[in-house]
């Protein structure tokens, strides 16, 4: 049963992708959407909300974000019931209906009431069913959302880019950056740049290492000796403190896919050995074997007292903006 609602899903949102054109071909103007990134829109009556319903959403949509040091929602989400979801609140970037219904479906829809907009419509005849349909596809409903935002994300930072193309003639690729970033050091060996926040800062950082250098029955071991090895040599500490890999807690480790080429994301938290200092990192190591090496890529942030799920978010887009050209 569960492979038949994740089909579902996928089906749906495959059918859906043309309500654009399908919109202007009979005149519908669709507004702007709105909401700050990894904002959710919940409607569903006040008392599904406030009992197990609700606790089954909560659950998944606002479960602890992977990498941070403290625990911060995947979702902020805010609910209304259904009688409200009108007006101006039905241009919200993201929604999720939940509700009884005569019929027991999911559907995924892009543009429903503005645009760019995702709205997932979840009904079924008891509320026993919504729980199910929930625990069953909360993944790939999330994953549809995490991919909007991170279009709407990158489609901000591309209003205004910095010039990278240092990166291009020295590491051989591309990489879109906002303006708001300044290069902090750019040599042969290592690429960094950084945007300051106002308590802390943002950065991003590139090098490469040889092909053999990552292990493959040992990556993670092998990611974290090279971040220690590369953050202690080469990122300006205060008092000359290695910055390194926090030691409590190993890494979340997941093999993905970078501009075609295989690739190690790790997610974990830094910290500079014997000072209150830490803070969250977003790792690539990318396998480039036509030039036999790693080619690795990093976000990190440093922003005390700070909730960094959103500032996280923003790194993760501009890496996954990624191209490998020709140098």
């Amino acid at each position: 049963m569960r492979f038949l609602y994740v089909s579902f899903i996928l089906f749906s949102l495959l059918l859906s992708g043309c309500s654009d054109k399908e919109g202007q071909k009979r005149g519908t103007y669709l507004p702007s959407s709105n909401g700050n990134i990894n904002s959710l829109q919940i409607v569903m009556p006040n008392e599904y909300w406030n009992e197990s319903v609700g606790e089954t959403l909560r659950e998944y949509f606002a479960a602890p974000t992977d990498g941070l040091p403290q625990d911060e929602p995947l979702f902020s989400m805010r609910q209304i019931p259904p009688n409200a979801f009108e007006g101006f609140v039905r241009s919200s970037r993201l929604f999720l209906y939940v509700n009884k219904g005569e019929k027991d479906t999911v559907i995924v829809k892009k543009n429903w009431y503005a645009k760019p907009q995702i709205g997932v419509s979840i009904t079924a005849k008891n509320t026993e069913q919504l729980e199910t349909f929930i625990k069953d596809n909360h993944k790939v409903i999330i994953d549809v959302f995490k991919k909007e935002e991170l279009k709407e994300r990158q489609r901000r930072t591309n209003l205004s880019l910095l010039n990278l193309k240092g990166l291009k003639e020295t590491f051989g690729i591309d990489l879109k950056v906002p303006s708001a970033y300044r290069i902090a050091l750019a040599t042969d060996e290592f690429y960094w740049v950084r945007k300051s926040l106002e308590a802390g800062t943002t950065n991003i950082i590139v090098y490469e290492v040889p092909l053999d250098y990552i292990e493959e029955d040992n990556v993670i071991g092998s990611i974290i000796k090279m971040r220690d090895e590369v953050g202690s040599a080469l990122l300006p500490v205060e008092d000359d403190s290695p910055f390194i890999t926090e030691q409590a807690y190993a890494p979340f480790l997941h093999e993905v896919e970078m501009d075609g080429k295989k690739a190690y994301e790790s997610k974990g938290t830094w910290e500079v050995k014997g000072a209150f200092m830490g803070g969250p990192f977003l790792n690539y190591a990318i396998e480039d074997k036509a030039n036999n090496r790693y080619l690795i890529i990093e976000g990190f942030t440093h922003a005390p007292s700070v909730a960094k799920r959103d500032l996280q978010f923003e790194l993760e887009s501009i890496l996954k903006t990624l191209k490998f050209v020709d140098k």
